[in-house]
C-alpha cells in the first residue's frame, strides 16, 4: 500500500485505532469515563484526518474503496453524529444501571463500518461494511439486557437483517456470474435480464437498510425497542452510510437502466405515502418518528432518481440536514428518559412547554424541520430536492412529496400541540436534569439546524 493509500485512509484507521486502544484499556481498567474519553477523542482524531486525506483525493485504495471529495463528505457526517450519539448516550446508560465501554466499542466499530460503506466501489469491501455496521447494531439495539422489549427488538432486527443480506449477496452472485467483475461498475456492463435482477435483489437488501417500504416492518419495532441513543444512531448514521453507498452505485453505473429507476421510484412513492399515513396513528413518539423517517427516506430516493449533480447535492444536503434534526429529536427523548424507560409516550410531553421550555423549543425546532417549514434545515433540504425532480421532470413523486409533507404537518403539530396546549397530568413523574455533555449536543445540533435553514449557501457552495 502506497503512503498515499495510507493517508486517505487515515479517518478509517484513527477509528480502527481507537476502538483497539479502548479494548486494550478496558482489559486492564474499567472506566466510563476513560472509555468516553478515549471514544471521543479518536472521533475527533478521525475527523481531524479528513483535512489530511483531503489532500491526496480523489485516492483509489485498490479496488476496494475510493476516497474522494463526495466520501470524505459523507465519512464527516457519519463521525460527527457518532460523536453526538456518544455525548447523549453516555449518562442515558448510567441512569439505566449499564456500564458503556462495551456501546463505546460498539459504536466505534459501527462507524468504522458506515466509513467503510461511504467508500466502498467493490462487493466485498460493500458486504464487509454492512456487516460489521449490522453486527455492531445487534449488539446495540439489545444492549439493555434486561429490558424485554430491547431484547425482542434485538431479535428481529437480526433475523430481517440476516435476510436482507441474503438478497444483497445473491443480486451480487447474479452480477458476477453475468460480468466476472465484482466492481460496482459491473452493474452497468449490460442490460441483460441476469444482471437486472441481480440489481433489483440487491435493491432489496438496500432498500431494508434505508427502511424503504415495503422492506420497512422491522422498523418501528426496533425503533421503539432500542435504547434511545442506539435508536438515534440507526435513524442516523445507518441511513446515511447505505444512501452515500446508494449513491456511489448510481455514479459507478452512470445512466443506470430505465428498469432500476422505474423501480427506485416507485420505492420513493410508496415510501413516502406509506411512511406519512402510518406516522398519524401513533401515540409513540419513538414510532411516530420511525414511520416519519420512512418518508424522509422516500423523499431522499427522489433526489437519487434525478440524479446528476442536483440530485447528488440535493441528497447531501438533505442528509446534512436530516442528521442533526433526527438527533436533535431523538436527543430530547434520550436525554428525559428515566431509569424505568424511555420518554416515549406521547401522552407524557403534555405541558412539556411549561416544565422544559427549552427542550420543548428544541423538539419544536426538530419537528417543524422535519415538516420543513421555512428557516429550517429541513425547508432547504425538501427544496433542492423538489428542484432536482422538476429538473428531470419527475412532476408525480414531486406531487406525491408535496402531498407527504402536507399529511407530515398535522402528526408533527399533534407533538407540538401536547406540549404547548395540554396541561401535564397530576401524577407526572420529575423529569431528570440535562447532563453537560448532552446540553453541549443538543445546541450543537440545534446551531446546525437554524445555521443550514437560515444561512445555507456556505454548504451548498461547498457541494458544488
Amino acid at each position: 500500500m502506497s503512503g498515499a493509500e495510507l493517508t486517505a485512509l487515515l479517518p478509517v484507521i484513527a477509528l480502527a485505532g481507537a476502538s483497539v486502544v479502548l479494548m486494550a484499556t478496558v482489559s486492564i481498567r474499567r472506566s466510563d469515563r476513560w472509555s468516553q474519553v478515549i471514544t471521543l477523542a479518536g472521533l475527533a482524531v478521525s475527523f481531524a484526518a479528513l483535512f489530511v486525506a483531503r489532500g491526496v483525493a480523489p485516492c483509489d485504495v485498490g479496488s476496494l474503496l475510493r476516497i474522494d471529495l463526495p466520501s470524505l463528505f459523507f465519512i464527516g457526517l457519519i463521525i460527527a453524529a457518532t460523536a453526538a450519539v456518544k455525548l447523549l448516550a453516555h449518562d442515558y446508560f448510567r441512569r439505566r444501571g449499564c456500564t458503556t465501554e462495551e456501546f463505546s466499542l460498539l459504536l466505534l466499530f459501527a462507524a468504522v463500518g458506515s466509513c467503510v460503506l461511504a467508500a466502498s466501489t467493490h462487493f466485498v469491501s460493500l458486504f464487509l461494511g454492512l456487516e460489521v455496521l449490522s453486527v455492531s447494531l445487534y449488539a446495540m439495539v439489545a444492549y439493555l439486557r434486561d429490558d424485554d422489549s430491547g431484547l425482542e427488538a434485538g431479535v428481529k432486527y437480526l433475523v430481517l437483517a440476516a435476510v436482507s443480506s441474503a438478497f444483497l449477496l445473491f443480486g451480487m452472485a447474479l452480477v458476477y456470474a453475468e460480468t466476472g467483475s465484482m466492481e460496482l461498475a459491473a452493474v452497468a456492463a449490460q442490460a441483460s435480464p441476469l444482471i437486472l435482477a441481480g440489481a433489483a435483489l440487491m435493491m432489496v437488501g438496500v432498500g431494508f437498510k434505508l427502511a424503504l417500504v415495503p422492506f420497512h416492518m422491522w422498523t418501528a419495532d426496533v425503533y421503539q425497542g432500542a435504547p434511545a441513543p442506539v435508536t438515534a444512531f440507526v435513524a442516523t448514521v445507518s441511513k446515511a452510510a447505505m444512501a452515500a453507498l446508494l449513491l456511489r452505485l448510481l455514479a459507478e453505473i452512470g445512466a443506470p437502466p430505465p428498469q432500476l429507476v422505474w423501480l427506485m421510484a416507485l420505492l420513493a412513492a410508496a415510501s413516502i405515502l406509506v411512511g406519512n399515513l402510518l406516522a398519524l396513528q401513533q401515540d409513540n413518539l419513538k414510532r411516530l418518528l420511525a414511520y416519519s423517517s420512512i418518508a424522509h427516506l422516500g423523499y431522499l430516493m427522489i433526489a437519487v432518481v434525478a440524479g446528476g449533480a442536483r440530485g447528488a447535492e440535493a441528497v447531501a444536503f438533505y442528509l446534512a440536514a436530516y442528521l442533526p434534526t433526527t438527533l436533535a429529536a431523538f436527543g430530547v427523548v434520550t436525554v428525559l428518559s428515566s431509569p424505568e424507560g424511555d420518554f416515549d409516550r406521547l401522552a407524557g410531553y403534555n405541558g412539556l412547554g411549561r416544565r422544559r421550555p427549552v427542550l420543548a423549543g428544541l423538539l419544536t425546532v426538530a419537528l417543524l424541520s422535519l415538516a420543513g417549514i421555512p428557516l429550517t434545515a429541513g425547508f432547504i433540504g425538501k427544496f433542492l430536492v423538489v428542484r432536482s425532480g422538476v429538473g428531470v421532470e419527475q412532476w408525480t413523486l414531486v406531487l406525491i412529496l408535496v402531498l407527504g409533507s402536507v399529511i407530515s404537518i398535522f402528526y408533527y403539530l399533534r407533538v407540538i400541540i401536547a406540549m404547548y396546549m395540554r396541561p401535564a397530568s397530576e401524577d407526572a413523574p420529575d423529569l431528570p436534569a440535562v447532563p453537560f455533555a448532552a446540553t453541549f449536543a443538543l445546541a450543537a445540533t440545534l446551531a446546525v439546524i437554524l445555521w443550514l435553514g437560515i444561512w445555507p449557501s456556505t454548504l451548498l457552495a461547498i457541494l458544488q
